[in-house]
C-alpha cells in the first residue's frame, strides 16, 4: 500500500513550485525577488527535513537561514568600509 501523506521533502517542492508561479504573477520589477525566494527555499531544506515536520516550515527555515547570513554578509562590509574610511582620515 502506497503514501496516503506527502514527505517533507515532496511538500517543499509543491512550496517552491507554487511559489514560482506566483513569482511569474507579479510585476516585472518584482518577478526576480520571487525567483529568488524560490530558491533560497531548496538551499537548506534537504538539511530542515530532519528537525521539520512541516514543509512550510523547512522552506521558511532555509530562507532565513541564507537571509541572516547575506545581512552578515553586509554588515561585515559595512564595518570594512568604516574601518577603512577611519584609517584614511587618520592618515590624511
Amino acid at each position: 500500500m502506497g503514501r496516503s501523506f506527502e514527505s517533507v521533502r515532496q511538500g517543499v517542492n509543491t512550496i517552491a513550485g507554487r511559489w514560482g508561479r506566483s513569482s511569474r504573477a507579479l510585476k516585472k520589477e518584482d518577478q526576480q525577488y520571487g525567483s529568488r525566494l524560490v530558491e533560497l527555499a531548496k538551499m537548506h531544506s534537504s538539511e530542515a527535513f530532519i528537525g521539520c515536520d512541516d514543509p512550510l516550515e523547512a522552506v521558511v527555515f532555509s530562507v532565513l537561514v541564507e537571509m541572516m547570513k547575506r545581512q552578515e554578509r553586509i554588515e561585515s562590509h559595512l564595518k570594512e568600509d568604516g574601518d577603512h574610511l577611519r584609517d584614511q582620515e587618520r592618515a590624511g
